[in-house]
């Protein structure tokens, strides 16, 4: 997240409405609801995540045991587990 100048965005009119309430401070605005985004989507961070499951995922099929897989992706074996619960219904792997 970046900030803008209010002054650079918004009315005069309404920049002097919004300094009667808060002066000098910092105001966040959140997102309507119909514009919010999931964690990780401005990121990258949900995709990068998705890929290493898929390799979890791929590697476990070719016989690549828990312990092992935790080991490599420095995950503990429950999170390898939950992993693995969540992408066993997936039709492809492929990262």
């Amino acid at each position: 997240m970046r900030y803008e100048k209010a002054q650079n965005i918004l009315p005069e009119e309404i920049l002097k409405i919004i300094q009667e309430y808060i002066d000098g401070e910092y105001l966040y605005i959140p997102r309507k609801d119909e514009n919010k985004k999931t964690w990780g989507e401005n990121s990258g961070a949900l995709k990068e995540l998705d890929i290493r499951n898929r390799k979890i995922m791929c590697k476990y099929k070719e016989g690549t045991s828990v312990k092992e897989l935790s080991g490599t992706f420095y995950l503990s074996e429950a999170s390898i587990r939950r992993i693995l619960r969540l992408y066993k219904n997936r039709e492809e792997y492929s990262p």
